[in-house]
């Protein structure tokens, strides 16, 4: 079954790019684009994609707004976002993710990790442009420090540690398990503990909390 994707750029070359170089991919569809986060908001709650591509900068309503509106905190069925931008820029990130962005990239990425983070982010997983990943989600903590970090429900097995650092990390489900020997269907059991007990709704929370508890350091 192919992954359904919206595309939301305000540049139509840049849009239409995005749209081709993904409609080309085994597996994936591209099921609308629109041109401004408001229209990017409508277009994804009625047809509900697997994953949202949306660009930072937008008329009217931004990439940041649309990902809130779609994947925040108050959103009881979050859509899976990946924010793309041509800037570089800590405060673009941060917002992304605390918006509930499931992955960031860079425009000049290229086509593979465009299309690893699509695939990733319709599995559940997250991807950030690895140049920018250890250096914005430890910046990213550090702008959380005012609060003590959240306290699991209850202690985390050996195992689930072992799996939130992997995560931390950026590993993704299929290298988790390579990496601790064990099957795929565990590594996802593990990962819904982890999120159940830290109270996350996706792994870039789980992340953050490896960096805040100081599990994982710059």
């Amino acid at each position: 079954m192919s992954i359904r994707v919206l595309v939301a750029d305000d540049q139509e070359i840049i849009r239409t790019g995005l749209a081709m170089i993904l409609g080309v991919q085994p597996g994936i569809e591209v099921v609308g684009e629109a041109a401004d986060g408001h229209q990017a908001v409508e277009m994804a709650r009625r047809l509900r994609p697997d994953v949202c591509l949306f660009d930072i900068r937008m008329p009217g309503l931004d990439g940041i707004g649309a990902t809130r509106a779609l994947a925040g905190p108050g959103v009881s069925d979050p859509l899976a976002v990946v924010v793309i931008t041509t800037f570089d820029l800590d405060e673009y990130v941060h917002g992304a993710l605390k918006a509930g962005a499931r992955g960031f990239l860079l425009k000049d990425a290229g086509p593979e990790l465009l299309v690893q983070a699509i695939r990733a982010a319709a599995e559940g997983d997250a991807l950030i442009a690895p140049k920018i990943t250890a250096r914005l989600l430890a910046a990213f903590s550090d702008t959380r420090l005012g609060r003590p970090p959240v306290q699991p429900s209850e202690p985390l097995t050996g195992r689930e540690e072992e799996v939130l650092i992997t995560v931390a990390r950026g590993r993704t489900n299929s290298e988790i398990a390579a990496e601790l020997h064990i099957s795929l269907s565990t590594v996802k059991t593990h990962l819904a503990a982890v999120m159940t007990k830290l109270g996350a709704r996706n792994r870039v929370e789980i992340v953050m909390w490896a960096y805040e508890t100081g599990r994982i350091s710059r």
